[in-house]
């Protein structure tokens, strides 16, 4: 569970096989569900998705603490270690927990705490994964997932339609925005890169730098400028890691305490333990350049307005007077008013979209105008986001956390570097550049927010995180006996189970609301449908506002003004559902 060397890893990994199975197709299933139902653009792509996080966390984390009860019989069972970035992780989530209670718009609120809550818990599974030997699979399996995501984006630009596949911000694939795919890409790209340099075998090389051309072409493809900064910084910063455990490999091994210098040079120690490094990184540039070179020339279906579309979004990465730039420095301003109001625990995770307007002029470019609501849900940072809805202390121990993971990959890998160990110099600094890509891309657009790349993230850190050598100080030990774990298997299963029932009921009343609007009429079943849907789902903006619209044309105020009350208890500067209480002769 949470990260730490455990003393179960000499009792054997094959406990743990089907925990890692369920990450592994979890993440397939996370990139990949989608719903055909256009009428709610983004939530048909993110309400599956979460279905998708939170079964995945919940057998996980199920599978997990089973696992560890075989393991070790009828003893008195294992210890769970807690370092200093799981206590960090558990105090942001706390935090977050108590902005959710006092949040304006509880049922975001519920699902924004549920999104991190899952993804935190992947990261301890993956994490336990990884000190078991799982983490070259794991590993793996978490890059299938990104290369899947992007072969649906590139399907997209080549001209496949189908009803799963958004017109909107194309090429989105399955994630129904391009940017999304970008996230996913810039956080795949250094486990891509570690499955290259350390495959066993030639063919699994191959197979990863074939993977790492098409994660790359989608990238270009995206031009997302946010991502793209996100993967030159993240592979810049461990270049002078990089080169400092090239130059170390070529002198003599240090002298062990108290004896003579080893004969060995960590070249031969470092040819023992990887295969060729030059060989091998030539191959990933190789990819690399021919995934850039064909999304450049191979010609797509692609309607750009310029006639350079590439070249425009590199020569616009640092354009903040005009367009998407300068529309991120206004709301980043405005959304630090929202923070200086609620500084300790913020609006409530999920409510920038609630709060924001209050702060926003109208001529802000978040702001749509005709509606007084934000165009998206979501602030264009994590980072933003996790300040303003979560306050500064939940944002500052989540960053510590994840510099805590920074620091420690680079003290593995200063130490694997001194001793030639390339197999652990390599990993750690594949954490260090997933954690910087996580950050940077978090800096200018929502990952870490949204389901599909948090379980993407929190993964690819764990299971990276447990191959480090040695592993973080533990800093406390909690015991788990019997008792105690099946207590925590009931826990699991009911907050996982909460989750899980309130996105599927969300599924289905998304279902029940097209089945409605699809029959096109105003009679008695066509808004019993809605209402069904309304009970299904009661904190959806979208339906209880299009019931209070139905009832409104169908000249039954009363229950029109029930349905507009619920859409403006969501949303108050919202004007549509004022405006229907106006209608019927209510405060506007």
């Amino acid at each position: 569970m949470p990260s730490g060397p455990t003393p179960l890893a000499v009792a054997g990994r094959r406990p743990y096989a089907s925990t890692a199975a369920v990450v592994g197709i979890g993440a397939l299933a996370v990139v990949l569900a989608a719903l055909p139902y256009k009428a709610f653009d983004l939530d048909r792509y993110f309400v599956p998705k979460e279905l998708a996080l939170h079964l995945t966390a919940m057998l996980g984390a199920i599978g997990a603490l089973v696992a560890m009860g075989r393991m070790t019989g009828r003893g008195r069972g294992p210890a769970i270690p807690l370092t200093r970035v799981d206590t960090l992780l558990i105090v942001f989530l706390a935090l977050s927990a108590a902005s959710a209670l006092l949040s304006q718009n509880e049922w975001l609120a519920a699902r924004a705490l549920a999104v991190s809550v899952s993804g935190v818990v992947l990261f301890w599974v993956s994490h336990a994964l990884a000190r078991m030997g799982w983490s070259r699979l794991l590993v793996a399996l978490l890059a299938a997932a990104v290369t899947v995501a992007a072969v649906t984006s590139l399907m997209q630009a080549y001209g496949i339609e189908t009803e799963l596949f958004s017109l909107n911000r194309s090429p989105g694939g399955t994630l129904g925005n391009r940017n999304f795919v970008a996230h996913l890409a810039a956080v795949g790209i250094p486990a891509l890169i570690l499955i290259v340099l350390r495959a066993r075998r030639l063919s699994g090389a191959l197979l990863a730098a074939l993977a790492t051309a098409v994660v790359t072409a989608a990238l270009v493809l995206s031009r997302s400028r946010a991502a793209w900064v996100a993967t030159a910084v993240a592979l810049l910063c461990v270049l002078p890691g990089a080169w400092r455990g090239w130059r170390a490999l070529h002198g003599p091994m240090r002298e062990p305490l108290g004896g003579r210098p080893l004969g060995q040079s960590r070249r031969e120690r470092a040819q023992e333990t990887m295969p060729s490094l030059v060989g091998r990184s030539t191959v990933v540039c190789l990819a690399a350049l021919g995934g850039i070179c064909a999304a450049v020339v191979i010609p797509n279906t692609l309607n750009w307005r310029s006639s350079s579309p590439y070249l425009d979004s590199v020569i616009g990465v640092a354009n903040y007077r005009e367009g998407s730039g300068h529309g991120r420095l206004v709301q980043y301003a405005n959304s630090a008013r929202l923070a200086v109001a609620h500084p300790l625990l913020g609006v409530g995770p999920g409510n920038w979209a609630v709060a924001y307007p209050r702060v926003a002029p109208r001529a802000d470019p978040s702001l749509d105008a005709d509606d007084g609501m934000t165009a998206n849900p979501w602030p264009s940072s994590d980072w933003v986001a996790f300040v303003s809805e979560r306050g500064a202390p939940a944002a500052v121990c989540l960053a510590l956390a994840l510099l805590g993971l920074v620091v420690t990959a680079a003290r593995t890998a200063n130490e694997a570097a001194a001793d030639g160990r390339v197999d652990r110099l390599v990993p750690a600094l594949a954490l260090t550049a997933t954690v910087v890509a996580i950050i940077a891309v978090g800096a200018f657009d929502a990952v870490l927010l949204l389901p599909a790349p948090s379980l993407i993230a929190w993964s690819t850190l764990g299971a990276l995180a447990g191959t480090l050598e040695p592993p973080p100080v533990t800093r406390l030990a909690i015991p788990l006996p019997t008792l105690a774990r099946r207590t925590a298997i009931a826990v699991v299963l009911a907050v996982g189970g909460a989750a899980i029932v309130r996105s599927a009921s969300q599924v289905i009343a998304m279902a029940l609301y097209v089945a409605a609007v699809r029959t096109g009429g105003t009679d008695h079943s066509t808004d019993h449908t809605l209402d069904l849907a309304a009970r299904m789902d009661p904190g959806s903006y979208r339906i209880q506002l299009r019931l209070a619209d139905a009832y409104l044309h169908g000249h039954s105020c009363v229950r029109a003004r029930v349905h507009a009350t619920a859409a403006h208890a969501l949303f108050p500067s919202a004007a549509a559902p004022r405006h229907v209480m106006a209608e019927c002769g209510g405060p506007r």
